[in-house]
């Protein structure tokens, strides 16, 4: 009886095994599919359902801007795949060559016997490796990937207001909104008492750019009448990687609403400001 039992389970076993198997194989013949017409510059608006608010056009302007930098060797690696139901998940880490590694997730559709891709994503969560429930254990991501999610959330929601105002009042109303200057002085002075208030405001700058905002900032000079900080906003690099920002905002907008924030806060505290506009970083020149 223990035998019979025990074979019975080995079956059910295998079964599930040779199951699991077959869908891996049809799942892989999916990516290099997908592949080989990225490749060929053959996907087309057709291959493409998104979820909602993302386009097709701007999901097959994201491919292409991979296809162009492609590295094919690593698109031939298999990827690690994740299946629920009739969504499948490729993970696969490009970049290895250019010494600058990142681990992407794509993301189709399976209907009809047919697949559609949905979308790409550099930062994901990886909450299929919840093993059982109930839980409080939730797997996290590295400080730095937080810190961009949770300006995605505020700028997202700071655009959408800006555009409201827009209609309702007019642009130079929904500027006004960002004008914060003087109590981002205010904090500089209380919170940094040591020094002159000017000093303590370009300290400050660095203090909360860093560690609150968790951009990288590099204090190059600072004297009484000139302080030189270089920093990356992830202000910017969200307009570099969110594709729904550029679809919400013109560049001229987006970026007025960042010289408006950092030149009121400059007024403020009695410097004069120059912006230098960098590839991943900007430059903040003050002077008196």
């Amino acid at each position: 009886m223990k035998r019979s039992a025990a074979i019975i389970i080995s079956v059910c076993f295998l079964v599930l095994w040779v199951s699991n198997f077959a869908n891996s194989q049809d799942e892989l013949k999916i990516w290099k599919e997908f592949v080989s017409l990225l490749k060929d510059n053959k996907i087309i608006l057709e291959h493409i359902r998104p979820p909602s608010p993302l386009t097709k056009e701007s999901q097959l302007l994201m491919l292409n801007s991979f296809r162009v930098k492609a590295d094919w060797q690593e698109w031939e690696v298999e990827p690690e795949i994740v299946r629920y139901k009739n969504l499948v998940t490729f993970i696969i880490t490009l970049g290895q060559k250019r010494n600058s590694p990142w681990t992407y997730t794509f993301n189709f559709l399976l209907e009809d016997n047919k697949w559609y891709y949905r979308h790409l994503e550099g930062m994901f969560i990886r909450l299929d490796k919840i093993a059982s429930f109930p839980t409080s254990e939730f797997p996290d991501l590295p400080e730095t990937r937080k810190a961009y999610m949770r300006q995605e959330f505020y700028w997202g929601k700071m655009i959408w207001l800006f555009n409201t105002l827009s209609e309702k009042e007019g642009k130079d109303f929904a500027f006004s909104i960002f004008l914060d200057g003087a109590g981002y002085f205010l904090a500089a002075k209380v919170w940094v008492p040591f020094f002159p208030p000017p000093r303590a405001f370009i300290l400050y700058l660095c203090w909360e750019q860093a560690n609150l905002r968790h951009n990288r900032v590099t204090l190059e000079k600072l004297e009484d009448n000139e302080a030189i900080v270089r920093i990356s906003p992830h202000y910017w690099a969200l307009w570099r990687q969110a594709t729904h920002i550029k679809q919400q905002i013109s560049y001229e907008d987006y970026r007025k609403i960042f010289e408006t924030i950092w030149q009121d806060r400059a007024k403020n505290a009695g410097w004069n400001l120059e912006i230098e506009y960098k590839k991943t970083h900007c430059v903040f020149h003050f002077t008196k």
